[in-house]
């Protein structure tokens, strides 16, 4: 998994009626684009995010619809 500054990450719900938490990288932690990433969530919350398999990232282009 690889992201830059400004792309989103997704968290998908894991039970049934439970919302995406989506929010957008502001930092890269990690070498190359990889995890773990800063991320600030829609709600206020910040917090620091190493991805797992119910995890998306919507790169810049595609998040405006490129």
């Amino acid at each position: 998994m690889r992201a830059t500054k400004g792309d989103q990450l997704v968290q998908h719900g894991r039970v049934v009626g439970q919302n995406d938490k989506v929010g957008e990288i502001v930092e890269v932690m990690g070498q190359g684009g990889r995890p773990p990433y800063r991320v600030r969530f829609q709600d206020g919350h910040e917090g620091v995010c190493s991805p797992g398999p119910d995890t998306e990232i919507r790169h810049r282009e595609t998040a405006r619809g490129r």
